[in-house]
């Protein structure tokens, strides 16, 4: 039995708490959402099936529907919660008369790691920001390559080390303040075992600054970014500790602002034809000569 280092139900609750008005502090992962979709002026893929893995409130939807017109687009979150507010945003008058209808993305409640979906049964798995939440990525990124067909593609962003440095340099009192990010080339190593292929990997760090500690506690909270490590602090911050963390913040204050680094990681991949059967017996295939 393997050990357990992130709070699944924190996370849930997390993300559940702040559900009502994340629309209006995402705009990190609406940034991060962007910079994915202009990576996908590069691929050429008309896919019938679009699963959205961690999709929350739908922010991605959008920018999917409006490349993807005809595909079928689903959205996959551990929150409940989030998936209500996200069809309770559709302009009333179109839920009650039922237009628009076709267009709405379907919604499923379910876990990235044990997805109740079919084998090949969709053509791109699209996840942005979601694998730092997880206790390990390899499950998700196995089901990721189950649910896909044959020269289907995933792309995803998450969180690489780097990411909230600052904060984890800051407290020296033992506990667990951000979550635990994979590197970029341990990533990529994941993809190929998880059997996929041409693994492309790439990262850019990107710089918030705040006026004070207080506003980036405010921002990680209202986006639902709180440490859900099983190793954080279970309740509050005494005093001192919280003044000692404070004042090693503040050291690095620079051109009068506060940085907060995030780095973040960038990853697509596709599904190539199996080359051994699910017995282990190897594939081979012959091209036949074209007659006439």
């Amino acid at each position: 039995m393997t050990a357990e280092f992130v709070d699944r139900r924190q996370v849930g609750r997390r993300f559940a708490r702040v559900a009502a008005d994340y629309g209006d502090h995402d705009f990190f992962a609406r940034e991060i959402d962007r910079r994915m979709q202009e990576r996908l002026d590069y691929v050429n893929i008309k896919p019938a099936r679009v699963v959205d893995l961690g999709c929350s409130r739908g922010g991605s939807f959008a920018g999917l529907a409006a490349r993807y017109p005809e595909a079928e687009l689903l959205g996959v979150d551990l929150a409940p919660a989030m998936l209500a507010a996200d069809a309770a945003q559709r302009p009333a008058w179109q839920r009650w008369l039922g237009l628009g209808k076709q267009r709405d993305p379907l919604r499923l409640a379910a876990d990235a790691a044990n997805l109740p979906l079919k084998s090949r049964s969709t053509a791109v798995v699209w996840s942005n920001l979601l694998l730092h939440w997880l206790d390990n990525p390899i499950p998700a990124l196995a089901e990721a390559h189950r649910v896909l067909e044959v020269g289907g593609l995933l792309m995803f962003s998450t969180l690489g080390p780097d990411t909230l440095r600052e904060l984890r340099s800051a407290f020296t009192d033992g506990y667990a303040h951000t979550q635990r990010f994979a590197d970029m080339h341990d990533l990529g190593d994941m993809l190929v075992g998880c059997g996929f292929a041409d693994p492309v990997m790439d990262m850019e760090v990107v710089t918030l600054t705040y006026d004070d500690l207080d506003a980036l506690f405010d921002d990680l909270r209202t986006a639902g970014s709180v440490c859900a490590m099983k190793a954080r602090r279970h309740g509050l911050t005494g005093r001192q500790a919280w003044g000692r963390a404070k004042a090693a913040y503040e050291a690095m204050r620079r051109d009068g602002k506060l940085p907060a680094t995030f780095e973040v990681v960038y990853g697509h991949a596709w599904k190539a034809a199996p080359r051994q059967t699910p017995d282990g017996r190897a594939i081979v295939r012959f091209d036949l000569p074209r007659k006439g």
